[in-house]
């Protein structure tokens, strides 16, 4: 199946030509630190993503609730491995040959890419990142799905992927993580949730901060009582007593 997208007129190669002449036209500079982006950045900043929202979860809403939403970023790289895994059988499927193969004037900014393109590993392996990540926390989730469709458009901007192998990796990866989700979540929250009652794991699912008495927050220490009445109604109630 490697005629696929292989014409040159077809609306796939005009977008892979319009997006990877961007590179063309760019400084050397800015060529480089797109391939970096592109191959390793942009997954970096994931990783930086659940990281930041698992410390927002622990820190949040009940103790189930954290137990669910880290059981959530539990499942984001288990789902990208196995959507990796899926892809296996894919691309030996379609045996779609890398742009660059088939077509000449790319900009190729990451040498050394030989194996198959249909779907892309990257686009496949952010989105299912991503897609936990906003079952966890839904503005977390955003920023993360914000990412995956930039590692996407990075992966046609290097010319090493047609913007279909982008499309069908984030198909790829939000299938994988959507359809599991529900029997991993059902297996991995009881999991989580008896770690957060352990010793010594508590922390990694529950802050201190979020299970501290309201009296003892550092928010709450130190503010005054509030007064049911006025200087009037003081005079009144000393004049009662007087009385």
């Amino acid at each position: 199946m490697a005629e696929l997208a292989s014409d040159g007129s077809s609306p796939d190669v005009g977008l892979l030509y319009d997006i990877n002449g961007l590179a063309r036209d760019a400084p050397p500079w800015s060529d480089r630190a797109m391939a970096f982006i592109g191959e390793y950045g942009i997954l970096l900043g994931m990783v930086l993503v659940v990281l930041w929202c698992w410390w927002s979860v622990r820190r949040r809403g009940t103790p189930a609730d954290s137990a669910s939403a880290v059981a959530a970023l539990v499942w984001a790289p288990l789902a990208a491995g196995l959507a990796l895994l899926v892809n296996i059988p894919i691309r030996g499927f379609v045996e779609r040959p890398r742009p660059f193969v088939d077509h000449e004037g790319l900009e190729v900014l990451v040498a050394g890419k030989t194996d198959f393109s249909f779907v892309s590993d990257h686009a496949t392996m952010a989105m299912a990142i991503a897609v936990a990540v906003f079952v966890a926390d839904r503005r977390f989730g955003l920023a993360a799905i914000g990412l995956a469709l930039a590692e996407g458009f990075a992966r046609v901007y290097m010319g090493v992927h047609y913007p279909t192998d982008v499309i069908g990796g984030l198909a790829l990866g939000t299938a994988v993580t959507l359809l599991l989700a529900p029997l991993t979540l059902a297996l991995l929250t009881p999991l989580v949730s008896a770690v957060g009652r352990s010793r010594r794991g508590a922390r990694l699912v529950r802050s201190r901060r979020a299970d501290a008495p309201a009296d003892t927050r550092p928010e709450t220490i130190g503010l005054p009582e509030p007064r049911l009445g006025g200087p009037a109604e003081d005079g009144r109630g000393e004049k009662d007593l007087a009385a």
